[in-house]
Protein backbone atom coordinates (compact mmCIF):
# COMPACT_ATOMS: atom_id res chain seq x y z
CA UNK A 1 0.00 0.00 0.00
CA UNK A 2 1.26 3.29 -0.60
CA UNK A 3 1.75 6.37 1.21
CA UNK A 4 -1.48 7.75 -0.74
CA UNK A 5 -3.40 5.09 -0.38
CA UNK A 6 -2.63 4.93 3.67
CA UNK A 7 -3.59 8.26 3.78
CA UNK A 8 -6.65 8.29 2.27
CA UNK A 9 -7.66 4.91 4.08
CA UNK A 10 -6.86 7.45 7.30
CA UNK A 11 -9.07 9.59 5.72
CA UNK A 12 -11.75 7.27 5.06
CA UNK A 13 -11.28 5.73 8.90
CA UNK A 14 -11.84 8.95 10.12
CA UNK A 15 -14.46 10.17 8.18
CA UNK A 16 -16.66 6.82 9.09
CA UNK A 17 -15.52 7.54 12.33
CA UNK A 18 -17.09 11.32 12.15
CA UNK A 19 -20.39 9.76 10.44
CA UNK A 20 -20.88 6.82 13.28
CA UNK A 21 -20.21 9.89 16.08
CA UNK A 22 -22.86 11.79 14.13
CA UNK A 23 -25.65 9.08 13.64
CA UNK A 24 -25.03 8.35 17.80
CA UNK A 25 -25.56 11.64 18.46
CA UNK A 26 -29.01 12.10 16.44
CA UNK A 27 -29.98 8.39 17.41
CA UNK A 28 -29.12 9.85 20.84
CA UNK A 29 -30.76 12.81 20.60
CA UNK A 30 -34.48 11.26 19.00
CA UNK A 31 -34.07 8.74 22.20
CA UNK A 32 -34.15 11.42 24.56
CA UNK A 33 -36.68 13.51 22.46
CA UNK A 34 -39.25 10.26 22.56
CA UNK A 35 -39.14 9.54 26.02
CA UNK A 36 -39.76 12.77 26.89
CA UNK A 37 -42.95 13.14 25.01
CA UNK A 38 -43.49 9.66 26.25
CA UNK A 39 -43.13 11.28 30.00
CA UNK A 40 -45.64 14.52 29.10
CA UNK A 41 -47.79 12.25 27.35
CA UNK A 42 -47.92 9.51 30.64
CA UNK A 43 -48.26 12.20 33.06
CA UNK A 44 -51.28 13.62 31.07
CA UNK A 45 -53.19 10.56 30.99
CA UNK A 46 -52.65 9.88 34.49
CA UNK A 47 -54.25 13.43 35.04
CA UNK A 48 -58.35 13.36 35.87
CA UNK A 49 -60.31 16.09 35.33
CA UNK A 50 -62.30 17.24 38.02
CA UNK A 51 -65.61 16.99 36.49
CA UNK A 52 -67.17 15.80 39.75
CA UNK A 53 -65.48 16.39 43.20
CA UNK A 54 -68.08 14.12 44.44
CA UNK A 55 -66.31 11.22 46.68
CA UNK A 56 -67.96 7.83 46.27
CA UNK A 57 -68.07 5.37 49.41
CA UNK A 58 -66.27 2.69 46.68
CA UNK A 59 -63.53 5.44 45.92
CA UNK A 60 -62.88 5.97 49.38
CA UNK A 61 -62.90 2.19 50.28
CA UNK A 62 -60.72 1.53 47.26
CA UNK A 63 -57.74 4.28 48.53
CA UNK A 64 -58.24 2.98 51.94
CA UNK A 65 -57.14 -0.51 50.75
CA UNK A 66 -54.55 0.89 48.62
CA UNK A 67 -52.95 3.39 51.77
CA UNK A 68 -53.69 0.39 54.04
CA UNK A 69 -51.40 -1.92 51.71
CA UNK A 70 -48.32 0.88 51.06
CA UNK A 71 -48.07 1.26 54.53
CA UNK A 72 -48.47 -2.18 55.62
CA UNK A 73 -46.02 -3.37 53.02
CA UNK A 74 -43.66 0.01 53.65
CA UNK A 75 -43.91 -0.02 57.62
CA UNK A 76 -45.83 -2.52 58.65
CA UNK A 77 -43.40 -3.46 61.66
CA UNK A 78 -42.58 0.00 61.96
CA UNK A 79 -44.18 1.72 65.37
CA UNK A 80 -47.60 3.66 64.70
CA UNK A 81 -45.93 6.76 63.86
CA UNK A 82 -43.98 5.13 61.35
CA UNK A 83 -46.96 4.08 59.49
CA UNK A 84 -48.85 7.34 60.01
CA UNK A 85 -45.75 9.17 58.59
CA UNK A 86 -45.76 6.96 55.32
CA UNK A 87 -49.67 7.20 55.21
CA UNK A 88 -48.75 11.26 55.51
CA UNK A 89 -46.20 11.32 52.65
CA UNK A 90 -48.42 9.57 50.20
CA UNK A 91 -51.08 12.03 50.54
CA UNK A 92 -48.78 14.95 50.40
CA UNK A 93 -48.04 13.20 47.04
CA UNK A 94 -51.97 12.88 46.06
CA UNK A 95 -51.85 16.68 46.64
CA UNK A 96 -48.55 17.54 44.71
CA UNK A 97 -48.49 18.79 41.38
CA UNK A 98 -45.90 16.40 40.89
CA UNK A 99 -47.45 13.19 41.29
CA UNK A 100 -50.94 12.20 40.36
CA UNK A 101 -53.78 13.20 41.67
CA UNK A 102 -55.25 9.79 43.60
CA UNK A 103 -54.00 7.16 46.22
CA UNK A 104 -53.79 3.91 44.15
CA UNK A 105 -52.07 5.88 41.27
CA UNK A 106 -49.51 7.34 43.29
CA UNK A 107 -49.16 4.55 45.10
CA UNK A 108 -48.55 2.07 41.76
CA UNK A 109 -46.47 4.75 39.77
CA UNK A 110 -44.05 3.50 37.94
CA UNK A 111 -41.53 6.05 35.76
CA UNK A 112 -38.49 4.38 33.10
CA UNK A 113 -35.19 5.74 33.98
CA UNK A 114 -32.36 4.60 31.09
CA UNK A 115 -34.39 1.96 30.53
CA UNK A 116 -35.60 0.42 33.61
CA UNK A 117 -38.83 0.45 35.28
CA UNK A 118 -38.63 2.39 38.86
CA UNK A 119 -41.61 1.88 41.32
CA UNK A 120 -42.03 4.76 43.21
CA UNK A 121 -42.76 2.37 46.59
CA UNK A 122 -40.17 -0.61 45.96
CA UNK A 123 -42.29 -3.13 47.27
CA UNK A 124 -44.96 -2.75 43.84
CA UNK A 125 -42.33 -3.96 41.87
CA UNK A 126 -41.26 -6.72 43.96
CA UNK A 127 -44.67 -8.25 44.65
CA UNK A 128 -46.29 -10.06 41.87
CA UNK A 129 -48.82 -12.11 43.96
CA UNK A 130 -51.87 -11.50 45.44
CA UNK A 131 -52.19 -9.68 48.51
CA UNK A 132 -52.47 -11.76 51.66
CA UNK A 133 -51.26 -10.42 55.01
CA UNK A 134 -48.83 -12.80 56.62
CA UNK A 135 -48.85 -10.22 60.26
CA UNK A 136 -52.78 -9.66 60.45
CA UNK A 137 -52.06 -7.35 63.32
CA UNK A 138 -49.66 -5.03 61.41
CA UNK A 139 -52.42 -5.42 58.68
CA UNK A 140 -54.63 -4.07 61.26
CA UNK A 141 -52.63 -1.58 62.63
CA UNK A 142 -51.68 -0.23 58.97
CA UNK A 143 -55.64 0.19 57.86
CA UNK A 144 -56.16 2.10 60.97
CA UNK A 145 -53.33 4.08 60.11
CA UNK A 146 -54.60 4.29 56.56
CA UNK A 147 -58.44 5.69 57.92
CA UNK A 148 -56.62 8.38 60.46
CA UNK A 149 -54.67 9.90 57.56
CA UNK A 150 -57.20 9.89 54.66
CA UNK A 151 -60.47 9.87 56.50
CA UNK A 152 -59.40 12.18 59.50
CA UNK A 153 -57.08 14.24 58.23
CA UNK A 154 -54.48 13.22 60.80
CA UNK A 155 -50.68 14.54 60.46
CA UNK A 156 -47.69 14.67 61.97
CA UNK A 157 -46.52 18.60 61.96
CA UNK A 158 -42.66 17.44 60.89
CA UNK A 159 -44.04 15.61 58.00
CA UNK A 160 -46.13 19.13 56.35
CA UNK A 161 -43.80 19.29 52.99
CA UNK A 162 -42.20 15.58 53.07
CA UNK A 163 -42.96 14.04 49.67
CA UNK A 164 -40.15 11.06 50.20
CA UNK A 165 -38.61 8.83 52.40
CA UNK A 166 -36.21 5.70 52.11
CA UNK A 167 -35.02 3.11 54.95
CA UNK A 168 -31.94 4.64 57.54
CA UNK A 169 -29.63 1.17 56.02
CA UNK A 170 -29.37 2.63 52.34
CA UNK A 171 -27.87 5.88 51.05
CA UNK A 172 -29.39 6.98 47.94
CA UNK A 173 -27.36 10.30 47.81
CA UNK A 174 -30.55 12.59 47.80
CA UNK A 175 -29.36 16.19 47.50
CA UNK A 176 -32.92 16.87 49.54
CA UNK A 177 -33.88 18.31 53.14
CA UNK A 178 -34.59 15.57 55.64
CA UNK A 179 -37.11 16.54 57.62
CA UNK A 180 -37.60 13.68 59.99
CA UNK A 181 -36.35 10.28 61.26
CA UNK A 182 -39.03 8.00 62.42
CA UNK A 183 -38.84 4.30 63.21
CA UNK A 184 -35.97 3.25 60.42
CA UNK A 185 -37.12 5.63 58.01
CA UNK A 186 -35.64 9.39 56.84
CA UNK A 187 -37.87 11.56 55.13
CA UNK A 188 -37.64 14.39 53.04
CA UNK A 189 -38.75 17.73 51.06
Amino acid sequence: MTTIELERGENNTESVAKMLNWVLMIAALVCSVWLLIWAVEDKFSRSEVAENTTVTAEMRERQLGCLAKNIYYEAGSEPFEGKIAVAQVTMNRVNSSQFPGDVCKVIYQKNVFYERVVCQFSWVCDRVSAFKPVNGSNYEESMVAAQKVLLEDYRLPSLKEALYYHADYVNPGWKKEKVAKIGHHIFYK
